[in-house]
Protein backbone atom coordinates (compact mmCIF):
# COMPACT_ATOMS: atom_id res chain seq x y z
CA UNK A 1 0.00 0.00 0.00
CA UNK A 2 0.90 3.47 -1.03
CA UNK A 3 -0.02 7.43 0.00
CA UNK A 4 0.64 9.57 -3.02
CA UNK A 5 0.20 12.17 -1.07
CA UNK A 6 3.25 11.01 1.23
CA UNK A 7 5.17 10.18 -1.99
CA UNK A 8 4.65 13.84 -3.45
CA UNK A 9 5.24 15.53 0.08
CA UNK A 10 8.82 13.50 0.36
CA UNK A 11 9.31 14.47 -2.84
CA UNK A 12 8.45 18.21 -2.22
CA UNK A 13 10.50 18.19 0.87
CA UNK A 14 13.78 17.11 -1.28
CA UNK A 15 13.10 20.16 -3.91
CA UNK A 16 12.61 22.62 -0.90
CA UNK A 17 16.21 21.68 0.82
CA UNK A 18 17.98 22.09 -2.67
CA UNK A 19 16.62 25.88 -2.61
CA UNK A 20 17.50 25.67 1.15
CA UNK A 21 20.61 25.56 1.04
CA UNK A 22 21.15 27.77 -1.97
CA UNK A 23 19.62 30.38 0.38
CA UNK A 24 22.01 29.18 2.59
CA UNK A 25 25.03 30.29 0.78
CA UNK A 26 23.10 33.73 1.60
CA UNK A 27 22.84 33.72 4.85
CA UNK A 28 24.87 34.31 8.20
CA UNK A 29 23.31 33.96 11.47
CA UNK A 30 21.83 31.61 14.60
CA UNK A 31 21.96 28.33 12.33
CA UNK A 32 25.49 28.49 11.57
CA UNK A 33 27.49 29.36 8.19
CA UNK A 34 27.16 26.98 5.21
CA UNK A 35 30.44 25.56 3.46
CA UNK A 36 30.36 28.31 0.20
CA UNK A 37 29.15 31.49 1.86
CA UNK A 38 28.57 34.43 -0.67
CA UNK A 39 30.15 38.02 0.31
CA UNK A 40 26.87 39.72 0.42
CA UNK A 41 23.83 38.07 2.74
CA UNK A 42 20.14 38.78 1.97
CA UNK A 43 17.69 38.95 4.86
CA UNK A 44 15.49 37.70 2.56
CA UNK A 45 17.17 34.75 2.30
CA UNK A 46 17.12 34.45 6.01
CA UNK A 47 13.67 34.81 5.92
CA UNK A 48 13.21 32.21 3.82
CA UNK A 49 16.25 29.96 5.93
CA UNK A 50 13.96 30.60 9.76
CA UNK A 51 10.89 29.69 7.71
CA UNK A 52 11.61 26.47 6.05
CA UNK A 53 13.94 25.32 9.14
CA UNK A 54 10.75 25.43 10.97
CA UNK A 55 8.75 22.52 9.64
CA UNK A 56 11.19 21.17 6.54
CA UNK A 57 12.92 19.21 9.14
CA UNK A 58 9.58 17.64 11.19
CA UNK A 59 7.87 17.07 7.92
CA UNK A 60 10.73 14.82 6.39
CA UNK A 61 10.99 12.77 10.07
CA UNK A 62 7.16 12.58 10.15
CA UNK A 63 7.02 11.37 6.21
CA UNK A 64 9.80 9.06 7.42
CA UNK A 65 7.92 7.40 10.15
CA UNK A 66 4.81 6.89 7.91
CA UNK A 67 6.68 4.92 5.76
CA UNK A 68 8.06 2.55 8.52
CA UNK A 69 4.28 2.14 9.51
CA UNK A 70 3.85 0.86 6.15
CA UNK A 71 7.16 -1.50 5.56
CA UNK A 72 6.75 -3.06 8.86
CA UNK A 73 3.04 -4.49 7.53
CA UNK A 74 4.50 -5.91 4.72
CA UNK A 75 7.85 -7.25 6.89
CA UNK A 76 8.83 -8.50 9.62
CA UNK A 77 10.90 -6.82 12.24
CA UNK A 78 14.33 -8.63 10.78
CA UNK A 79 13.36 -7.83 7.09
CA UNK A 80 12.62 -4.08 8.16
CA UNK A 81 15.64 -3.81 9.89
CA UNK A 82 17.44 -5.59 6.85
CA UNK A 83 15.65 -3.10 4.67
CA UNK A 84 16.89 -0.14 6.86
CA UNK A 85 20.78 -1.42 6.67
CA UNK A 86 20.60 -1.41 2.71
CA UNK A 87 18.53 1.77 2.54
CA UNK A 88 20.27 3.82 5.13
CA UNK A 89 23.77 2.08 6.24
CA UNK A 90 25.08 1.33 2.55
CA UNK A 91 24.35 5.13 1.12
CA UNK A 92 25.63 6.57 4.50
CA UNK A 93 29.30 4.83 4.48
CA UNK A 94 29.38 5.57 0.71
CA UNK A 95 28.75 9.43 0.87
CA UNK A 96 31.12 9.96 4.15
CA UNK A 97 33.57 9.05 1.86
CA UNK A 98 32.85 9.90 -1.53
CA UNK A 99 30.32 12.81 -1.18
CA UNK A 100 31.51 14.68 2.44
CA UNK A 101 34.90 15.14 1.58
CA UNK A 102 34.16 17.34 -1.75
CA UNK A 103 32.22 19.89 0.37
CA UNK A 104 34.48 20.08 3.01
CA UNK A 105 38.04 20.81 0.59
CA UNK A 106 35.90 23.58 -1.25
CA UNK A 107 34.50 24.95 2.35
CA UNK A 108 38.17 25.08 3.05
CA UNK A 109 39.46 26.58 -0.60
CA UNK A 110 37.31 29.13 -0.16
CA UNK A 111 38.15 30.16 3.21
CA UNK A 112 42.27 30.23 2.18
CA UNK A 113 42.64 27.52 4.45
CA UNK A 114 44.01 24.92 2.30
CA UNK A 115 45.90 25.83 -0.99
CA UNK A 116 46.52 22.00 -2.52
CA UNK A 117 44.65 19.27 -4.95
CA UNK A 118 41.69 17.99 -4.11
CA UNK A 119 44.06 14.67 -4.11
CA UNK A 120 46.65 15.77 -1.39
CA UNK A 121 43.56 17.03 0.84
CA UNK A 122 41.61 13.63 1.13
CA UNK A 123 44.05 12.17 3.34
CA UNK A 124 43.76 15.16 5.84
CA UNK A 125 39.63 14.81 5.86
CA UNK A 126 39.98 12.18 8.72
CA UNK A 127 42.42 14.37 10.87
CA UNK A 128 40.40 15.25 13.82
CA UNK A 129 36.44 15.43 14.20
CA UNK A 130 34.76 18.54 13.48
CA UNK A 131 35.10 21.06 14.58
CA UNK A 132 38.53 20.53 15.68
CA UNK A 133 39.29 18.77 12.55
CA UNK A 134 37.62 17.76 8.83
CA UNK A 135 35.95 15.25 9.39
CA UNK A 136 31.99 15.45 9.44
CA UNK A 137 29.01 14.16 7.59
CA UNK A 138 27.48 16.98 6.43
CA UNK A 139 23.68 16.08 5.54
CA UNK A 140 24.31 13.00 5.56
CA UNK A 141 23.20 13.36 9.18
CA UNK A 142 19.63 13.00 8.81
CA UNK A 143 20.26 9.19 7.50
CA UNK A 144 22.70 8.77 10.25
CA UNK A 145 19.66 9.95 12.78
CA UNK A 146 17.15 8.11 10.92
CA UNK A 147 18.94 5.01 11.00
CA UNK A 148 19.25 5.02 14.65
CA UNK A 149 15.03 6.25 14.93
CA UNK A 150 14.42 3.13 13.23
CA UNK A 151 15.70 0.57 15.64
CA UNK A 152 15.12 2.49 18.77
CA UNK A 153 11.80 3.41 18.31
CA UNK A 154 11.24 -0.24 16.86
CA UNK A 155 10.00 -1.67 20.76
CA UNK A 156 7.77 1.61 20.82
CA UNK A 157 6.16 0.49 17.29
CA UNK A 158 5.21 -2.85 18.36
CA UNK A 159 3.81 -1.78 21.21
CA UNK A 160 1.65 1.10 18.83
CA UNK A 161 0.52 -1.03 16.21
CA UNK A 162 -2.03 -2.90 18.12
CA UNK A 163 -3.78 0.02 19.51
CA UNK A 164 -6.73 2.24 18.86
CA UNK A 165 -6.93 5.86 20.03
CA UNK A 166 -8.18 9.38 19.15
CA UNK A 167 -5.61 11.97 19.05
CA UNK A 168 -5.41 15.33 20.26
CA UNK A 169 -4.15 17.16 17.90
CA UNK A 170 -2.91 20.40 19.89
CA UNK A 171 -1.97 18.11 22.71
CA UNK A 172 -0.03 16.11 20.71
CA UNK A 173 2.36 19.61 20.07
CA UNK A 174 2.58 19.85 24.11
CA UNK A 175 5.84 17.24 23.87
CA UNK A 176 6.71 19.40 21.18
CA UNK A 177 6.95 22.33 22.91
CA UNK A 178 8.76 20.64 26.30
CA UNK A 179 11.36 19.53 24.31
CA UNK A 180 12.57 22.73 22.39
CA UNK A 181 11.84 25.15 26.16
CA UNK A 182 13.87 22.51 28.33
CA UNK A 183 16.74 21.13 25.67
CA UNK A 184 17.22 23.62 22.78
CA UNK A 185 18.29 26.38 25.06
CA UNK A 186 21.73 23.76 26.19
CA UNK A 187 21.60 22.08 22.77
CA UNK A 188 21.15 24.40 19.83
CA UNK A 189 21.82 21.91 17.21
CA UNK A 190 25.18 20.50 16.18
CA UNK A 191 23.76 17.52 14.67
CA UNK A 192 26.49 14.71 15.91
CA UNK A 193 23.91 12.40 17.71
CA UNK A 194 25.77 12.11 20.89
CA UNK A 195 24.93 15.20 22.16
CA UNK A 196 22.62 16.77 20.13
CA UNK A 197 19.69 15.80 22.43
CA UNK A 198 17.29 18.96 21.54
CA UNK A 199 16.96 17.17 17.88
CA UNK A 200 17.06 13.83 18.48
CA UNK A 201 14.42 13.38 21.06
CA UNK A 202 12.54 16.65 18.45
CA UNK A 203 12.82 14.59 15.18
CA UNK A 204 12.28 11.36 17.72
CA UNK A 205 8.80 12.33 18.48
CA UNK A 206 8.02 13.40 14.74
CA UNK A 207 9.27 10.43 13.36
CA UNK A 208 6.66 8.13 16.36
CA UNK A 209 4.22 10.48 15.37
CA UNK A 210 4.19 10.03 11.40
CA UNK A 211 4.08 5.77 12.64
CA UNK A 212 1.46 6.11 15.18
CA UNK A 213 -0.82 8.83 13.58
CA UNK A 214 -0.80 7.87 9.31
CA UNK A 215 -2.70 4.83 9.82
CA UNK A 216 -5.54 6.33 12.13
CA UNK A 217 -8.93 7.28 10.02
CA UNK A 218 -9.37 9.75 13.05
CA UNK A 219 -6.16 11.91 11.87
CA UNK A 220 -6.71 12.27 8.56
CA UNK A 221 -10.58 13.31 8.93
CA UNK A 222 -9.37 15.60 11.65
CA UNK A 223 -6.84 17.07 9.18
CA UNK A 224 -10.02 17.07 6.51
CA UNK A 225 -12.26 18.91 9.48
CA UNK A 226 -9.97 21.67 10.69
CA UNK A 227 -8.20 22.04 7.31
CA UNK A 228 -9.07 25.86 7.35
CA UNK A 229 -7.98 26.16 10.66
CA UNK A 230 -4.81 24.63 10.53
CA UNK A 231 -3.68 26.52 7.14
CA UNK A 232 -4.89 30.14 8.82
CA UNK A 233 -3.16 29.38 12.45
CA UNK A 234 0.42 28.39 10.46
CA UNK A 235 0.16 31.24 8.32
CA UNK A 236 -0.66 33.88 11.32
CA UNK A 237 2.10 31.94 13.54
CA UNK A 238 4.82 31.69 10.99
CA UNK A 239 4.18 35.21 10.53
CA UNK A 240 4.38 36.00 13.72
CA UNK A 241 7.71 33.71 14.37
CA UNK A 242 8.96 35.55 11.53
CA UNK A 243 9.32 39.08 13.28
CA UNK A 244 9.84 38.34 16.81
CA UNK A 245 13.16 39.42 17.45
CA UNK A 246 16.63 37.72 18.05
CA UNK A 247 16.62 36.81 21.60
CA UNK A 248 19.84 35.36 23.82
CA UNK A 249 20.30 31.65 24.29
CA UNK A 250 19.69 30.80 27.60
CA UNK A 251 17.79 28.83 30.64
CA UNK A 252 16.10 32.39 30.96
CA UNK A 253 11.90 32.23 30.84
CA UNK A 254 11.12 34.49 28.05
CA UNK A 255 13.90 32.42 25.49
CA UNK A 256 12.17 29.08 27.02
CA UNK A 257 8.84 30.48 25.92
CA UNK A 258 10.21 31.59 22.74
CA UNK A 259 11.44 27.48 21.89
CA UNK A 260 8.14 26.30 23.15
CA UNK A 261 6.42 28.41 20.53
CA UNK A 262 8.69 27.43 18.05
CA UNK A 263 7.69 24.16 19.19
CA UNK A 264 3.92 24.42 18.43
CA UNK A 265 4.69 26.81 14.93
CA UNK A 266 6.58 23.78 13.53
CA UNK A 267 3.51 21.50 14.69
CA UNK A 268 1.00 23.31 12.81
CA UNK A 269 3.16 24.15 10.05
CA UNK A 270 3.19 20.10 9.75
CA UNK A 271 -0.46 19.40 9.96
CA UNK A 272 -1.26 21.95 7.86
CA UNK A 273 1.56 20.64 4.87
CA UNK A 274 -0.38 17.14 5.80
CA UNK A 275 -3.20 18.71 5.46
CA UNK A 276 -3.44 20.50 2.27
CA UNK A 277 -1.18 17.22 0.86
CA UNK A 278 -3.73 14.88 1.01
CA UNK A 279 -6.55 17.25 0.03
CA UNK A 280 -4.88 17.97 -3.07
CA UNK A 281 -1.74 15.07 -3.44
CA UNK A 282 -3.78 12.31 -4.25
CA UNK A 283 -3.06 11.42 -7.90
CA UNK A 284 -0.08 9.11 -9.38
CA UNK A 285 1.09 9.96 -12.40
CA UNK A 286 4.53 9.07 -14.21
CA UNK A 287 5.83 12.03 -12.96
CA UNK A 288 5.53 11.00 -9.63
CA UNK A 289 6.55 7.37 -10.22
CA UNK A 290 9.97 8.71 -11.43
CA UNK A 291 10.50 11.62 -9.31
CA UNK A 292 9.70 9.32 -5.85
CA UNK A 293 12.71 7.00 -6.59
CA UNK A 294 14.73 9.32 -8.07
CA UNK A 295 14.58 11.58 -4.51
CA UNK A 296 16.75 9.72 -2.43
CA UNK A 297 19.63 9.77 -4.66
CA UNK A 298 18.68 13.08 -5.43
CA UNK A 299 19.03 13.88 -1.50
CA UNK A 300 22.28 12.15 -1.54
CA UNK A 301 24.15 14.09 -4.04
CA UNK A 302 22.39 17.13 -4.24
CA UNK A 303 24.09 19.08 -1.36
CA UNK A 304 28.43 17.93 -2.84
CA UNK A 305 26.78 19.37 -6.60
CA UNK A 306 25.53 22.58 -5.11
CA UNK A 307 28.70 22.92 -2.83
CA UNK A 308 30.94 23.03 -6.31
CA UNK A 309 28.46 25.33 -8.26
CA UNK A 310 28.11 27.52 -5.98
CA UNK A 311 32.00 27.78 -4.95
CA UNK A 312 32.34 29.27 -8.61
CA UNK A 313 28.79 30.99 -8.99
CA UNK A 314 29.80 33.17 -5.55
CA UNK A 315 32.64 34.22 -7.36
CA UNK A 316 30.63 36.35 -10.21
CA UNK A 317 29.90 40.26 -10.28
CA UNK A 318 26.13 39.30 -9.99
CA UNK A 319 23.42 40.03 -7.57
CA UNK A 320 21.97 37.83 -4.80
CA UNK A 321 18.81 36.92 -6.50
CA UNK A 322 21.12 36.10 -10.26
CA UNK A 323 23.27 33.60 -7.96
CA UNK A 324 20.59 32.16 -5.94
CA UNK A 325 18.34 31.08 -8.83
CA UNK A 326 21.86 30.19 -11.08
CA UNK A 327 22.79 27.99 -8.10
CA UNK A 328 19.42 26.30 -7.39
CA UNK A 329 18.82 26.12 -11.10
CA UNK A 330 22.15 24.59 -12.23
CA UNK A 331 21.68 22.16 -8.97
CA UNK A 332 18.22 20.76 -10.29
CA UNK A 333 19.65 20.14 -13.56
CA UNK A 334 22.66 18.57 -12.54
CA UNK A 335 21.82 16.39 -10.18
CA UNK A 336 19.18 14.99 -12.29
CA UNK A 337 21.89 14.51 -15.14
CA UNK A 338 24.14 12.33 -12.73
CA UNK A 339 21.13 10.14 -11.59
CA UNK A 340 19.87 9.78 -14.76
CA UNK A 341 23.08 9.05 -16.58
CA UNK A 342 25.21 7.29 -13.38
CA UNK A 343 23.04 5.58 -11.52
CA UNK A 344 19.60 4.95 -12.15
CA UNK A 345 20.67 2.26 -14.84
CA UNK A 346 23.95 0.68 -13.09
CA UNK A 347 22.79 -1.50 -10.32
CA UNK A 348 26.02 -0.97 -8.36
CA UNK A 349 25.42 2.68 -8.39
CA UNK A 350 21.95 1.95 -7.03
CA UNK A 351 22.66 0.02 -4.14
CA UNK A 352 25.52 2.46 -3.21
CA UNK A 353 22.40 5.04 -2.98
CA UNK A 354 19.56 3.02 -1.26
CA UNK A 355 17.87 1.96 -4.57
CA UNK A 356 16.44 -1.50 -4.88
Amino acid sequence: MRRNDLDWLRVFAVAVLIYFHAAAVFYQGQLGEFYVVNRETSEFFGKLISLIHQWHMPLFFFVSGAASWFALEKRSTTAYIQERIQRLLIPFIFGLFVLVPPQVYLALRIRNRFQGSYLEFYPQFFNGIRPAGNFEWAHLWFIVYLLVFSIVALPIFRYLKPQEFKPNLILLALPLMLIEAIFRPRWFGFQNLYDDWANVLLYLTYFIYGYALISRSHFTELLDRYRIWLVSSAIVLMGIYLNLPSLDRGYTPIYMTYQAFRGVNSWISVLAILSLGQQSLQHRNAILNYLSEAAYPIYLLHQTVLVAIAFYVVRLDSSTGTKFFAISTLTIFATLMIYESLIRRIWIMRSLLGLK
